[in-house]
């Protein structure tokens, strides 16, 4: 079973559970799926599907901060929970010491490769973000890197 037809059956299991709140965010993520299957005219994948669900825990943190900057504690809830429906479908969080120990590879290989300067960024990241893309933020992982750099 793929993901999304698992997003749909689970979307189909809380409107039996008059869940609303879980039937909003499963449809909100199957909209974005769809969205972007006919943006790329093609039937995603179960790695393109991680990668929509990631693009909307990015931005739904991103939103929790604005809304508790602007002292709205109720918006900031609503897309906590929000987070929490949608990390069920990522897969489990990389340990730091796997991540790091990916870095180090990602970075050797790199090197032996000859690249240097800003173009070694681009090659490790280009290494790194298959192998950890839903599983490691990535926005976090490129700043281990250049802090390694």
């Amino acid at each position: 079973m793929s993901l999304t037809d698992r997003i749909s059956a689970d979307v189909k299991d809380a409107m039996r559970a008059r869940e609303s709140a879980r039937v909003s965010t499963l449809r909100l993520l199957l909209a974005a799926i769809k969205q972007r299957e006919v943006d790329e005219r093609k039937t995603l994948s179960d790695a393109d599907v991680i990668s929509v669900i990631d693009k909307m825990v990015r931005q739904r943190r991103e939103s929790i901060a604005q809304f508790d900057a602007g002292n709205r504690p109720d918006l900031a809830a609503v897309e906590r929970a929000e987070i929490a429906i949608l990390e069920t479908y990522l897969p489990q969080p990389l340990p730091d010491a796997e991540i790091d120990a990916a870095i180090d590879e990602a970075l050797a290989s790199a090197r032996a490769a000859g690249a240097a300067g800003p173009a070694l960024m681009g090659k490790v990241m280009g290494v790194l973000k298959p192998k950890l893309a839903g599983r490691a933020d990535m926005a976090a992982v490129s700043s281990r890197v250049k802090s390694r750099l």
